[in-house]
């Protein structure tokens, strides 16, 4: 029998609260959605104008669609945005970890894709949503009208031992013996900007996941030679996990078609959670994907 990736009911259910308290944050209404796949149900939020160029949004690991969506909400004024909740990483999709080392989250992702009745669309992944899109990319690049990666998993490593020592370790002494100063030491190098949810829900997700520690195999040029969507590749220049410097440098040689970079300034792994930022951050990836 897999192991679930919850700590039992009562984790759930602290999960479920902290999605409805996200999308409550999203002030354009958003619609509910599953969709049938290999792999289980797929939850998806879906909202901004009928009719606007489709965009499919994937998430970071511990986090929902209502997590991303509220922090790229104003790509629901030019997008019909469809907000997916990774399976193994949202407790809203089915309680399913696919393998890292093959195809599987790109065959889960074409799936949902075809759920939603998109044959080919934007896609926004963010973190380990931009593992997931790399192997959609890979897989069935067809699908994909133009691609924005924002600090994504499955291109660059950053160093094992900064890794262990800035996030690793406070994360194991936290789940030990959960404090306010321990969760403080274990979002110093996580958060840009530790604000009144992110940081509180956190401490909450470490708490009530079975923490998926497995590390994305990097991608090879050959697996992305037939992708024709451009890309835009963005990282942050203070990302312990996926070093913004790296991240950029390592962009050319995968994407044939790599059409512009950004390295954010004064940024950790998660970006800035103020309106400023998100309407910056969401004008940047918009303006990108409406080029001609």
């Amino acid at each position: 029998m897999k192991k679930s990736a919850f700590r039992g009911e009562q984790a759930k259910a602290v999960l479920v609260q902290w999605f409805d308290r996200f999308r409550n944050g999203i002030e354009v209404p958003t619609g509910s959605r599953t969709v049938k796949t290999r792999f289980g149900d797929t939850h998806v939020l879906v909202g901004g104008p009928e009719g606007a160029p489709p965009l499919v949004m994937l998430h970071g690991a511990m986090a929902s669609s209502a997590h991303v969506l509220r922090e790229l909400a104003p790509l629901l004024e030019r997008f019909r945005v469809h907000a997916v909740d990774v399976i193994g990483q949202s407790v809203k999709s089915a309680d399913v970890r696919p393998s890292v080392s093959n195809n599987e989250y790109a065959e889960w992702l074409s799936d949902v894709m075809e759920g939603l009745s998109l044959p080919k669309a934007h896609v926004v992944g963010v973190s380990w949503g931009g593992f997931v899109s790399i192997r959609l990319a890979a897989f069935a690049p067809e699908r994909i009208q133009r691609l924005v990666l924002l600090v994504p998993a499955g291109m660059v490593n950053g160093s094992p031992w900064e890794g262990f020592f800035k996030l690793g370790l406070p994360m194991m002494l936290y789940n030990l013996s959960p404090s306010e100063r321990r969760l403080e030491a274990f979002v110093r190098h996580l958060l840009t900007t530790p604000d009144d949810d992110w940081k509180p829900y956190l401490g909450d997700a470490l708490r009530s996941y079975n923490l998926d520690m497995r590390i994305p195999p990097l991608a090879k040029p050959e697996e992305l030679a037939r992708l024709k969507a451009p890309t835009l590749v963005m990282g942050a220049d203070l990302d312990v996990s996926m070093p913004g410097q790296r991240l950029l440098a390592r962009a050319p040689e995968l994407f044939p078609t790599l059409a512009a970079t950004e390295l954010i300034k004064d940024c950790r792994h998660c970006p800035p959670t103020t309106d400023t930022f998100r309407r910056w951050l969401s004008d940047r990836i918009s303006t990108f994907l409406l080029a001609n």
